[in-house]
This record gives structure tokens, C-alpha cells and sequence, in this order.
């Protein structure tokens, strides 16, 4: 997938594409639904397939006091667009300048003069130019007089009995409460996080279980305070089973501020201060909660590298 930058970079004069446009955040089921259709249709009309994204949520320039947490950070949401199988990616640095873009300007620049557009996959609720005032039946407008087609499509559900459509905000309402097995089912995969293994206070050598704190910047959604059976990354790429404490430490501390992230990696031992690490959330094992000293912790921890193994062999069968 070749990466264009907006305003910068256009498709050659003799290439046209299809393309789909969101923020795709957290590249969910139903991203996922409508790249297949770019994909498609792309094929269908002897196109190129494109994606135009944000490099982040518009939210964060035009609301940021209200901005939701991200599921992605740009080189995650690049490296899944990736795996789609498309032609291009359009990213958009968005700032208070592309805010104030008219949907008809916004049109012109992305669709018309970068991608020469042919075809357009948006998903039914899809708004877009200056205060959200562009809509599916603006875009369509638009589309017959620069000649594009517009395909919008429904919303879709990860199960037939799923009260409400797969989206970015239904995937962190999801994790918010705990869910990550029901994240999973939105996204196609396991909710991960990203960070660098940093010093913690050293207390896991004491309890008998050593961790690998990794800090998660605040602008990403994070899974509800408790403790998850996972996967972690390593730098070489090996996988390594881990039990996952997100929390305050109520055992030690009486008012934490900050949840943290610990990874205790199962049969595991090594160095890894300073290294990337990729941490996956397979499955909820049970809510944070403080203990009456060391020994009852230690014992409640092996009681959950137990249950971690258990899990994560249920789900690789």
C-alpha cells in the first residue's frame, strides 16, 4: 500500500480510484466492510483502491475537551489498512485549517484532483466538511457533477442478535467495561496496545512475580481496571503468553491517580527494559482488588498465571 500526504501528493493523471473515507479508527468489522466494497469495486471498474484517513481523530482539533480515546494510534491504523489489500492510502493531517474545508472544497482536493475518483464507499451515517454539515446525499450531489459514483452502506452488526451496529464507540464502551473478548468480536482480532518497557518499583521481584511496566499514552483507550489473560509481542517478534494487570495497586497504594500497565510474561525470563512491546487482551479473568499483604497477593497471582495458561490455550485450540 503506497502512502499519499494531502495536498502533496496525488494519484498520476492516467490512474483513477475507488475509494472509501473515515476516520477508521480501531479498522473494526465494519471498516472492514466497506474497504472489502472499495476492494470490489475497485476491481469491477478497473480502478485503483484507496483509503483517505485522518493522521488523527478530527475530534481531538474541533472538540477536544470531548474527544473520545483512540483504538489506534496513525502507524497502527496504517499497518491494518495495510493488511486490507488496498492500492493507497490518503492521510489527511487534520487541523483547525482542513476543519473550516467546505465539503465541496474537500471533495475537489481529495476525490477530484488527488485520486480522480470514480466511485466513493461511505457508510450510511458518513458526514464531513466544516461542522460535519456534508452528508450522504451532499456527497452523491456532488458525485454527478464531478462524475463519481457514491455507494453508501448499511452498518453492520457482528451478530444477528447485537442490539447496535459495530463502531469505534461501541468497541471502547466495550473494553471501558471489561469486555475484551467482545472487543475482539467487533474488531476481527485482539485489542492491543503498544508501548515501551520502562522500570516499574521493582516490587514484582518481592511478590515472586516480576512485570513488564508498560506506559500507554493517555489518548488511547484502555481496557477497564482488572486483570486479563494476553499476549505480548516482543521485539523479535515471538509471542509470549502473559497475565495483564491494568490498575492502581490497591495492595500498595491507597490513591493511585494513574492506572498502570503490567505484564507478567509466563515462563519468561530476560531483560527487557527499553523494548518495544505489543500487548494483546484475550479474555477478562477478574476485577482489580486489594489484598491484605504480599503473601495473599502472590498466591491470588499464581492462581491467575494459572488461569491465564488455561485461557490461552482454550482460545489457540
Amino acid at each position: 500500500m503506497q502512502l499519499l500526504h494531502d495536498q502533496r501528493d496525488q494519484l498520476p493523471k492516467t490512474v483513477s480510484a475507488a475509494a472509501a473515507v473515515g476516520v477508521f479508527d480501531g479498522v473494526h468489522l465494519g471498516h472492514q466492510e466497506v474497504l472489502q466494497q472499495v476492494r470490489s469495486t475497485a476491481e469491477r471498474l478497473g480502478l485503483a483502491s484507496a483509503v483517505v484517513t485522518f493522521d488523527t481523530h478530527p475530534a481531538h482539533v474541533v472538540r477536544p475537551q470531548n474527544a473520545p480515546k483512540l483504538l489506534t494510534t496513525l502507524d497502527q491504523k496504517l499497518e491494518l489498512l495495510d493488511k486490507q489489500g488496498l492500492d493507497y492510502a490518503y492521510v489527511i493531517e487534520f487541523d483547525e485549517v482542513r476543519a473550516s474545508t467546505r465539503p465541496e472544497e474537500f471533495v475537489e482536493q481529495v476525490f477530484v484532483d488527488a485520486l480522480h475518483a470514480r466511485a466513493v464507499v461511505v457508510g450510511k451515517d458518513f458526514h464531513f466538511g466544516k461542522g460535519r454539515t456534508g452528508n450522504v446525499a451532499e456527497l452523491q450531489r456532488l458525485g454527478r457533477d464531478w462524475g463519481f459514483e457514491v455507494l453508501p452502506l448499511e452498518l453492520i452488526r457482528h451478530h444477528r442478535e447485537a442490539l447496535e451496529p459495530v463502531s469505534s464507540t461501541a468497541v471502547r464502551r466495550t473494553l471501558a467495561g471489561g469486555d475484551v473478548a467482545g472487543a475482539a468480536d467487533m474488531l476481527g482480532r485482539c485489542y492491543e496496545v503498544r508501548g515501551t518497557v520502562v522500570e516499574g518499583d521493582k516490587r514484582g521481584a518481592t511478590v515472586g512475580f516480576p512485570t513488564a511496566n508498560v506506559p500507554v499514552p493517555k489518548s488511547m483507550a484502555w481496557p477497564a481496571d482488572a486483570v486479563y489473560a494476553g499476549w505480548a509481542t516482543l521485539p523479535d517478534g515471538r509471542k509470549n503468553a502473559c497475565a495483564i494487570n491494568i490498575g492502581r495497586r490497591p495492595t500498595f497504594y491507597e490513591h493511585a491517580q494513574q492506572s498502570l500497565l503490567e505484564a507478567h510474561l509466563l515462563d519468561f525470563s530476560g531483560d527487557l527494559y527499553g523494548c518495544e512491546m505489543r500487548v494483546e487482551f484475550v479474555d477478562f479473568l477478574r476485577s482489580e482488588r486489594k489484598f491484605e499483604g504480599i503473601e495473599q497477593l502472590s498466591a491470588q497471582l499464581a492462581v491467575d498465571i494459572a488461569n491465564t495458561a488455561q485461557r490461552l490455550a482454550l482460545s489457540s485450540s
